[in-house]
């Protein structure tokens, strides 16, 4: 048998190569959002509305009619937070709901819902629980039924689906100790063994792994003979030979979460339960994420609708000063803010979900904004509840029931959400994750220009390709459709606020946007990967210029289709006015910024230059060191595994 081989320090250029390498390459579908990063405002691919089929539709609001129920009735928020842990009888009666299928086809026992009524399924349970949905989430997000789902053969899908579907619950083990963001330096080793892999390491943050029946595992497989090697997915069984839970983690929120420590030791794992070829693993692992990243704004989105709910009632009821606090205009400002957001955030959601349903449009732009802007937004959200809830925000659900008033878990919310902006990609990531795919066009006609290793041939043949392409586009850049008046004129029916100017303002500024970054492109050239800040603010505005689209789109829809269709076109007016604001802000970020100067700070911070500032304090941090020893070989510690009874 091969020696397990510890990995090799990897230089950044090496780092990039590997992420580079698991994107997805090609574009063989249009993508709205990839259209407005490059300057061309397509409304034609997301107006109409996309819609689910009518049976698609039954099947969903049947299955959310028993969610809610046993929502109210079976899962107990209070005794989640006070116990830490999701009690048995819970998650026993969500497999006999037939929630852990819902995206599983019924083929193989699922229960075959669309990404649009899975993702309000998501929304309805987290705001019951946000560590149950957390829980759900991670077993069909990303845990087996997804990749299976994608890549897997019929074998394995026969095989496993139906387990997923009804009983087993599943985990997706990818981070490390010591590797994050960055896999190029996993250290997890699946070393051939004839017909099976023996697997070693350890895995941190396994969201579901201490309740697992099956794990999604990513380890590296070493070269060699008849092996291609490099990072591979294989479904594993968790109480295999060798699996050691050696933790179980708890943190700020979702107190109710079952992720752990996960350590492999001499763990055998059949070769039949690999995903995909050798070193696909983490292509496979983007492309889950790509829809799988819908989950969280999900979650964010039904956040969004209990904050207005509690600021509604609670603005209302509290007086201060002769009249109630939310007619007062700085708490006012607050609920209105909430209120157009939350508009906004399942606006971005439904279209983003629909999207993926249909399949007619890459979606991995959409979905990368849709989980950022919705995490950031509902962030905010909550912390603009707390404020408007005072003292009483800041105050435990169980303390204010304790001295006879509502126990609204204000408090809770703004821990339980904060998670979002690091989960499955930090904000930061997901920045660098968005940007590098929207510049993907220069990238592919520029690149060697760029590249400071391409021969002076390779970059004489790169000029003449991107002397043609920006030949063509630029012109295209100077004025379109945002400049006519009157146009965009059906989103300005009788009697309703004017979206017509704010899907305006969108495609003036998506051009806007596309100039700015190749002025970016043109000045910085090679180091434009470093500028992470600028690149962080392009990004941004791509996200507000999508939500405001979004926004408009489903007011339309929701004029032609429902009673409240007035209503829905305030919303979204005051939405798009509001982030008109931010967009126009960021823009003057763009250029105007402290970017030179926090680099020269950052290098004093570092060299030790400012640590008389730090003077005057106490650490209150324990001893060890700031990363664990993820050393491969047997465990050490108890295993913390708890199969549900």
């Amino acid at each position: 048998m091969t020696e397990v081989q510890e990995p090799a320090k990897v230089s950044e250029k090496e780092a990039r190569q590997v992420a580079e390498a698991a994107r997805e390459q090609d574009w063989r579908k249009p993508s709205f959002a990839k259209e407005l990063f490059l300057g061309r405002f397509r409304l034609d691919l997301i107006h109409p509305h996309p819609m689910p089929t009518d049976a698609a539709a039954q099947r969903g609001e049947e299955f959310l009619a028993k969610l809610k129920v046993f929502c109210e009735t079976e899962i107990d928020n209070a005794r989640i937070e006070r116990e830490s842990q999701i009690p048995d009888e819970t998650i026993n009666g969500l497999k006999e709901l037939g929630a852990l299928g819902m995206k599983i086809d019924t083929k193989y026992g699922g229960l075959g819902l669309t990404q649009v009524y899975y993702n309000k399924a998501l929304a309805l349970v987290g705001s019951a629980n946000p560590a149950v949905g957390a829980l759900l989430s991670a077993h069909q997000s990303i845990g087996v039924p997804q990749p299976l789902k994608i890549f897997g053969t019929e074998e394995q899908k026969e095989k496993f689906l139906p387990r997923c579907a009804r009983t087993d619950i599943t985990a997706f083990l990818l981070t490390e100790p010591d590797v994050g963001s960055d896999p190029a330096r996993m250290a997890c080793a699946a070393v051939p063994d004839g017909d099976d892999y023996i697997l070693d390491g350890v895995k941190l943050w396994t969201t579901n792994g201490v309740v697992a029946d099956l794990l999604v595992v990513m380890a590296r497989v070493p070269k060699s003979e008849g092996h291609k090697g490099g990072i591979t997915a294989f479904v594993v069984e968790a109480d295999s030979a060798g699996i050691t839970v050696e933790n179980r983690n708890a943190f700020m929120g979702l107190r109710g979460i079952e992720n752990g420590v996960t350590r492999f030791h001499q763990v055998r794992v059949p070769a039949a339960n690999r995903i995909g070829p050798e070193g696909a693993g983490l292509k496979i692992a983007l492309t889950t994420l790509n829809t799988g990243r819908l989950s969280l704004p999900a979650l964010c989105a039904g956040a969004g609708k209990w904050c207005l709910k509690i600021a509604r009632e609670w603005g209302a009821v509290r007086e201060q000063w002769g009249r109630p606090v939310a007619k007062h205009e700085a708490v006012g400002s607050k609920i209105s803010f909430i209120a157009a957001t939350t508009f906004a955030l399942e606006a971005v959601l439904d279209l983003s979900s629909q999207m993926a349903d249909e399949d007619r449009n890459d979606i991995r732009i959409e979905a990368a904004l849709a989980k950022l802007y919705g995490s950031e937004m509902a962030s905010l959200m909550a912390d603009e509840l707390l404020q408007i809830r005072g003292g009483r925000g800041y105050e435990t659900a169980a303390s204010l029931a304790a001295r006879g008033e509502r126990a609204v878990p204000a408090e809770q919310v703004v821990r339980d959400l904060r998670i979002n902006r690091i989960f499955e990609g930090s904000t930061e990531i997901m920045h660098l994750l968005i940007a590098r795919e929207a510049v993907d066009a220069h990238l592919k006609v520029a690149g060697d220009l760029i590249d400071p290793e391409k021969s002076l041939g390779d970059k004489g043949r790169a000029a003449a390709k991107a002397g043609g392409f920006y030949a063509r586009w630029l012109p295209k850049l100077v004025a379109g459709k945002g400049q006519v008046p009157r146009t965009y004129a059906d989103f300005h029916p009788a009697g309703h606020p004017d979206l017509s100017t704010h899907l305006r303002f969108v495609e003036r500024n998506a051009r806007k946007l596309a100039r700015s970054t190749f002025y970016a492109m043109s000045r910085w050239q090679g180091k434009m990967e470093t500028k992470q800040g600028f690149l962080g603010r392009v990004v941004d505005i791509g996200a507000e210029l999508f939500a405001m689209s979004a926004a408009c789109v489903r007011a339309e829809l929701l004029r032609t289709t429902e009673d409240h269709g007035r209503q829905a076109y305030q919303l979204a007016d005051v939405f798009c006015r509001q982030a008109r604001i931010r967009v126009d802000e960021l823009f003057a970020r763009l250029w105007n910024n402290t970017d030179d100067l926090d680099r020269k700070v950052v290098k004093g911070v570092l060299g030790g230059a400012y640590t008389w500032l730090e003077e005057g304090v106490v650490d209150l941090s324990g001893d060890g060191p700031w990363i664990a020893d993820a050393t491969p070989g047997p465990s050490e510690k108890e295993n913390v595994r708890r199969p549900i009874r």
